[in-house]
């Protein structure tokens, strides 16, 4: 599996001509992570320049005091520099409880520590790895968010600009699963169904000793830009390892509104 591409020789700290930028907005969907190596500082205020490159922000988080700016999600070991446990109840894409899902998300690690991946998979080989059974029977599911409004989304869609399938997931924010929606054969499942789904969504993920998946080992410096709705991630459990253990880890993350409902 080919998932992300390692940019050594961009500055993002500093003014990127037009047509880097350009070939970065085209080269995140080809790659669907770019990670960017040996950045100095980056600011809060240059994050949502950067970001503001892919579209406009969309903050739906809580603000920690500590953020260095009031689009950027700040997360931690420790709740007093940033909000803690996130990223930990499962593999999932950001925004899934939108009608339109986040097109993009940035990273950038203001404080790395000895320990805590984040894991990426890429979902289009996620998809074409499945039996034709499971594929069959992914088809034909939609997501219902645990969120008041409960969105309802197909599991598997068309990505808005490759067209290549992808999911639209979160295994710790669904309440439900609609099976065959907009027919006559349209059924909701119950608790027991929608668990028994969610794990066999992770067994999927995690198969195969976890031969789909790309582990981040951040390093200072690494600034990262995922084309959102083409890979999902989640936090490692080491993420959450007291920063006695591990050190302090203090992640900023932006993310870029979505303009895209997803679609059969």
């Amino acid at each position: 599996m080919k998932i992300g591409k390692i940019i050594t020789d961009i500055n993002l700290a500093k003014e990127v001509p037009r047509q880097i930028i350009d070939k970065i907005r085209q080269e995140v969907h080809e790659h669907r992570l770019l990670i960017f190596k040996n950045q100095e500082l980056i600011t809060g205020e240059r994050q949502v320049e950067i970001s503001k490159w892919f579209g406009e922000l969309e903050s739906t988080f809580y603000k920690h005091p500590k953020s260095p700016h009031p689009d950027v999600f700040r997360v931690s070991n420790d709740e007093q520099e940033g909000c803690t446990n996130v990223g930990r109840t499962g593999w999932h894409i950001d925004g899934s409880f939108m009608k339109e899902p986040f097109k993009f998300s940035l990273y950038y690690m203001a404080s790395v520590p000895k320990q805590g991946d984040t894991a990426f998979v890429a979902l289009t080989e996620l998809i074409e790895s499945l039996s034709e059974a499971v594929r069959a029977r992914w088809e034909r599911l939609w997501m219902v968010s645990d969120r008041r409004m409960q969105i309802v989304h197909p599991l598997i869609y068309r990505h808005p600009v490759t067209k290549y399938p992808t999911l639209c997931f979160h295994l710790g924010m669904t309440d439900a699963f609609l099976w065959d929606a907009n027919t006559e054969q349209e059924r909701l499942t119950d608790w027991p169904e929608t668990t028994q789904i969610l794990k066999e969504i992770h067994k999927e993920i995690v198969k195969d000793n976890r031969s789909l998946i790309y582990s981040h080992k951040w390093e200072d410096g690494d600034f990262i830009i995922s084309d959102n709705l083409a890979v999902g991630h989640e936090a490692t459990p080491e993420t959450q390892y007291p920063k006695s253990d591990v050190g302090l880890r203090i992640l900023h993350r932006t993310t870029i509104r979505g303009t895209n409902k997803p679609v059969k």
